[in-house]
């Protein structure tokens, strides 16, 4: 295992203060200050804020920056945000990402103490984080269809018969096949494989 780079005095995980997102303080005392227009202005930029710098215009970036004048710690935030994005991006493997990510969180606790729980919980998964690493494979396609059962059973108002939750899972993949690359009989094996495990479970 290696090294941790705090003490035990130090630790994420001996952190009892609770969950602050760091964008929203940095934000909330500057809102007030704005009227009902310059509001939904600010808004706009928080979204140019969330997107990949990339895909930024020299427009929106230079709005960007006007933004970063008033608020210089959301600058702060936001590089932390774009490295974080560029080590998942570009780590050749699970070594070298850590060492990134350590060097990340360092950064963070000296900017943003508010997020040791953010650290405490890559401490808490940090193998099987790192794992995305060795083949950068996702659980984004299973996260995918599990989304879209629920939405079948809130769309349904409920549904009494396992049989056609199935059915109507298959039904709406059935006519994803248009917009996605993966071949409805993958998607067909993947289903049934989650029906033996939880057909039981359902009533």
């Amino acid at each position: 295992m290696p090294k941790r780079w705090w003490t035990g005095s130090t630790s994420p995980s001996g952190s009892t203060r609770p969950w602050i997102g760091s964008g929203g303080k940095i934000t909330r005392a500057y809102k007030k200050k704005l009227s009902k227009a310059e509001r939904k202005t600010f808004r706009s930029l928080m979204w140019e804020f969330r997107r990949n710098p990339q895909g930024l215009s020299a427009e929106e970036k230079a709005k960007l920056e006007g933004l970063f004048a008033k608020l210089p710690q959301l600058r702060t935030l936001y590089e932390i945000r774009v490295r974080f994005q560029e080590i998942f991006d570009t780590a050749p493997d699970r070594r070298k990402a850590l060492r990134s990510l350590t060097g990340l969180w360092l950064d963070i606790l000296d900017h943003f103490p508010g997020m040791e729980p953010f650290i405490c919980t890559f401490e808490r998964w940090q193998e099987e984080i790192l794992n995305y690493f060795e083949g950068r494979q996702t659980s984004g396609p299973v996260e995918g269809i599990n989304n879209k059962a629920r939405v079948i059973v809130k769309r349904a108002y409920g549904l009494k018969s396992a049989d056609s939750l199935w059915s109507r899972l298959i039904l709406d993949l059935n006519r994803a096949e248009e917009v996605v690359l993966h071949t409805v009989e993958q998607v067909r094996g993947l289903v049934a494989g989650f029906r033996a495990i939880f057909s039981g479970a359902c009533t």
